[in-house]
C-alpha cells in the first residue's frame, strides 16, 4: 500500500470564527423555538468589542438578538475585555431583513432554498464513538465513522476547553485555541500521528516552559490514543510563536462560515462550498449536507464499502435533487451501481422530506457550531420546555432497508 499523509485542523469554541458560528446558530435556535417554519439566514461578524448580526429572518417574531449574543459570549467564556470582547459591555449592531420573496416562491412549495452541491462522507478507518461533547445518558454509543485526523484534532480542542472550565484544570487557559494533527497512512489505514500542533491562548504570566509541559501532559497525551501516538517519535509544536495572549476577536476578526473544513471532514473528503451555521434547514447547504452524511454513514456501517462519499446537487426552487452520486474509492463490497440505486431508493433527499425525517425544524443547532457537525453522539435534551433530538443525521436507523435495497 502507498504511504500518504493527511492533516486536519480544529479550533476551540473561543476561536473568533467559531464565536461567529455559535452566535449565528444561537439566533437560529431562538427563532425556531418560537416558529419552526421560520426562514433564517443569519451572518455574524465579531471583532474587538463589537458584534454585528446581519442577514434575513422571516418569522412570527424576532427575539432579542442582543440578549442572545451576550448570553452566547458568556457561555463561551468571553467575560472580560482583556480577552478581546466582554459579553456585558461589547457593542452589538443589527442589520436584519426578511427573506427575498423571489427565493420564498420556491421554498414555500418544498423546493430547495438554493442551488449547489452537498457532500457527505464516512470511513471505517477509526471507530471511536464521539468527536465532541455529548450529555450523559445519550444512549448506546454509535461509531463516528469519521477520518482519524479530524477526530483527533477535535479531541485536542475539546480537551483544551474542558481544562479551561475545570477546577483546578488549567486556570491560565483563555478561550481561543487551535490544534492540528498529521496522520501517516498505509494506504487507507492510519498508522501513526506524525505531527501535532497546539496553540492555546493564555494568561500573560504563565512561563512558556510550564505552558508547554502542561499542554503536553494534560492535553495531548490524554487525548491521543497510544496505539497511534508516540510522543517520543512525533513532531510536536506547542505555541510555536512562544506567546498567544492576544486572541479571540481582538486577535482576529471572526466571520460565520469560515471554518468549513473544520466543520466537516478535515479535508479527507470534498466540500460543496456552502456553510452551515445560521441557516434554517430549508437551505440545502445544511439539510442536504446532513442528509448526504446520513446516507454515506449507512453505506459504511452496512459493510457495503469501507469509504463512501455521497454528493447531492440541487436547483433552487426544485424539490428533487438534480443528481445523486455515490463514490466508494474502490472499497465497495458489491458493485457500486447497486449501492447508488439502493441509496436513491432508501434516502429521500428532498428538502422537506429531510426536514421531517431528521427532525430539523427544531432548535438543535448551537451544539453543532463547535467541534464539528459530524461524528457526534446523538442525544435527546429539553429546549424551551420541549424535548428535541440532536445530531439525528448520525443515527443508523435505515440499515435493514439499505441492505434489502442493495440485495444483500
Amino acid at each position: 500500500m502507498a504511504r500518504r499523509i493527511l492533516t486536519a485542523e480544529s479550533v476551540t469554541e473561543g476561536h473568533p470564527d467559531k464565536i461567529a458560528d455559535q452566535l449565528s446558530d444561537a439566533v437560529l435556535d431562538a427563532v425556531l423555538a418560537e416558529d419552526p417554519a421560520a426562514r433564517v439566514a443569519c451572518e455574524v461578524l465579531v471583532t474587538t468589542g463589537l458584534v454585528l448580526i446581519a442577514g434575513e429572518i422571516t418569522a412570527a417574531s424576532i427575539p432579542d438578538l442582543a440578549a442572545i449574543a451576550r448570553e452566547t459570549l458568556r457561555r463561551i467564556g468571553y467575560t472580560s475585555a482583556e480577552y478581546g470582547i466582554d459579553c456585558d459591555s461589547c457593542g452589538i449592531l443589527q442589520a436584519i431583513n426578511r427573506q427575498s420573496p423571489d427565493i420564498a416562491l420556491g421554498v414555500e412549495t418544498g423546493g430547495a432554498g438554493d442551488q449547489g452541491l452537498m457532500i457527505g462522507y464516512a470511513t471505517d478507518e477509526f471507530l471511536e464513538y464521539s468527536t465532541g461533547p455529548a450529555p450523559a445518558g445519550s444512549g448506546a454509543a454509535i461509531p463516528t465513522l469519521m477520518p482519524a485526523p479530524i477526530s483527533l484534532a477535535n479531541r485536542l480542542t475539546h480537551r483544551l476547553s474542558e481544562l479551561r472550565r475545570a477546577h483546578p484544570g488549567l486556570p491560565w487557559l483563555r478561550p481561543d485555541g487551535k490544534a492540528q494533527v498529521t496522520m501517516e497512512y498505509d494506504g487507507d489505514v492510519p498508522r501513526r500521528v506524525s505531527a501535532v500542533v497546539v496553540s492555546a491562548q493564555h494568561d500573560p504570566d504563565i512561563p512558556l516552559h510550564q505552558l508547554r509541559e502542561d499542554v503536553l501532559e494534560q492535553v495531548i497525551i490524554p487525548a491521543l490514543p497510544p496505539e497511534l501516538f508516540d510522543p517520543a517519535a512525533a513532531e510536536i509544536h506547542i505555541n510555536p510563536t512562544g506567546r498567544f495572549v492576544i486572541g479571540g476577536p481582538h486577535g482576529d476578526t471572526g466571520l460565520t462560515g469560515r471554518k468549513l473544513i473544520v466543520d466537516t471532514y478535515g479535508g479527507a473528503a470534498r466540500h460543496g462550498g456552502g456553510a452551515f451555521s445560521g441557516k434554517d434547514p430549508t437551505k440545502v447547504d445544511r439539510s442536504g449536507a446532513y442528509g448526504a452524511r446520513w446516507a454515506a454513514k449507512h453505506v459504511v456501517a452496512a459493510g457495503l464499502a469501507r469509504r463512501c462519499e455521497v454528493t447531492v446537487a440541487y436547483a433552487i426552487g426544485v424539490a428533487d435533487p438534480v443528481s445523486v452520486y455515490v463514490e466508494t474509492f474502490g472499497t465497495a463490497t458489491i458493485p457500486e451501481e447497486r449501492i447508488e440505486r439502493a441509496v436513491r431508493e432508501v434516502f429521500d433527499f428532498r428538502p422537506r422530506a429531510l426536514i421531517e425525517r431528521l427532525r430539523l425544524a427544531a432548535p438543535i443547532y448551537r451544539p453543532t457550531a463547535a467541534y464539528g457537525h459530524f461524528g457526534r453522539q446523538p442525544y435527546t435534551a429539553r429546549v424551551a420546555g420541549e424535548e428535541h433530538r440532536f445530531f439525528t443525521w448520525e443515527e443508523l436507523d435505515r440499515l435493514d432497508e439499505l441492505l434489502d435495497a442493495a440485495g444483500v
